[in-house]
């Protein structure tokens, strides 16, 4: 392999917003946030949305609006009904 072209290959911490699930696992992926586990530190990303919060792997169908997209999209097309 050559040197210098890989990205950092690191434990990172993943936490799904909408349930609050927390799994580790190595990723490229990184992060500003850590948190120290088992005594090493760990970068801390957030998922919007993951197979634990997924209507299609769950089953149940929500809604998850954190920008408020939903809402403006109901007021907006409310009216022409």
């Amino acid at each position: 392999m050559k040197s210098g072209i890989h990205p950092e290959y690191r434990k990172v911490l993943f936490i799904d917003s909408a349930t609050g699930d927390e799994w580790m696992t190595r990723s490229t992926l990184s992060s500003n946030e850590t948190r120290e586990i088992d005594g090493e530190e760990v970068q801390v990303v957030k998922l919007e949305i993951s197979s634990y919060s997924h209507p299609f792997w769950t089953g149940k169908m929500r809604e998850l609006d954190s920008d408020g997209k939903i809402d403006r999209f109901r007021r907006r097309y409310a009216k022409k009904k």
